[in-house]
């Protein structure tokens, strides 16, 4: 009997992002621009997307400070045209795209007796669509490489939802749901699917909004350090912070546990006069900032 050949070394994790092409959606701030200062400092070559060009200039500047070769491309994902033209400016300039990182989103936020489908289709439109157009854009790049890494950055509202967010929650679990079936239809050609799910995030969403400890909000660059992580590790999936993320298991255990908890602490959170941040808050509904998490 033949010995069996012998089997290779697991890849050094830092090679997973040294030098490698990663596209960051949302990059002009928020999560999307830590994402793309921290793959930067690992040493990829990052491409930033956004629409508004004079964010993307200071970014530029600040990879470059880094030493990092840097590329910005003015974006909008709600536009099919436009993301096509991301993914072909990248490949244009360095030949090969390894890691796309969906961050872009918009926080739509309405109560529900005031919820329209066109609040739901605004959601939906930049939340799902527009992370999901950038992934079927780069995938037959990664199927010609046979290999790619795509990162979706959804929410832990995914896993459970909170009052006065419905559109916001429902573009979030499609996303996941995506994610989830892309992974595995993916896996065989050699590209591997994340999806990021981040509690309260300190963005300009939450700005004038108060929250129980338990659901403090994080720095953007712990998502993007946990992005970073994930790909070298070729994760499947994150949540964070962790004490997040026990409502998550609460809701399977108990749903009506998980709705006890979300009451108990007010995780929607709630202005300084001591109201619930509906759709009158200082978060307007139809806000579209270019940061993906409240």
């Amino acid at each position: 009997m033949s010995a069996a050949a012998p089997r290779q070394a697991d890849p050094d994790p830092r090679e997973l992002v040294r030098d490698r092409v990663v596209v960051v959606t949302g990059a002009s701030s928020g999560i999307g621009r830590a994402t793309a200062i921290a793959f930067a400092a690992a040493g990829s070559h990052v491409v930033g997307a956004a629409r508004r060009g004079h964010a993307l200039s200071e970014l530029q500047a600040d990879l470059e400070r880094l030493g990092a070769t840097a590329m910005m491309v003015p974006t909008d994902v709600t536009d099919e045209g436009s993301v096509g033209r991301l993914v072909d400016r990248t490949v244009a300039r360095f030949g090969r795209l390894d890691v796309l990182v969906s961050s872009a989103g918009a926080y739509v936020r309405t109560p529900l007796l005031e919820l329209t489908t066109a609040d739901l289709e605004r959601s939906l439109q930049v939340n799902f669509y527009g992370a999901v157009r950038p992934a079927l854009a780069a995938l037959p790049h990664f199927l010609a490489q046979g290999r790619g890494h795509l990162v979706f950055v959804s929410s832990l509202i995914s896993r459970k939802g909170l009052p006065y967010e419905s559109p916001y929650a429902v573009a979030k679990w499609a996303l996941t749901g995506f994610a989830d079936v892309a992974r595995q239809e993916l896996r065989p050609h050699g590209i591997a699917v994340t999806t990021v799910m981040p509690g309260r995030v300190a963005t300009a969403f939450i700005e004038g909004v108060r929250f129980h400890p338990i659901s403090k909000p994080i720095p953007p660059s712990d998502v993007a350090e946990a992005i970073v992580r994930a790909v070298r590790r070729r994760q499947a999936e994150v949540m964070l912070p962790r004490r997040a993320s026990a409502i998550h298991y609460a809701a399977a255990v108990s749903p009506r546990l998980a709705d006890w908890g979300v009451r108990r602490f007010r995780l929607e959170g709630w202005l300084e006069t001591g109201e619930a941040p509906g759709r009158a808050g200082p978060l307007p509904a139809g806000a579209t900032l270019e940061d993906p998490e409240p």
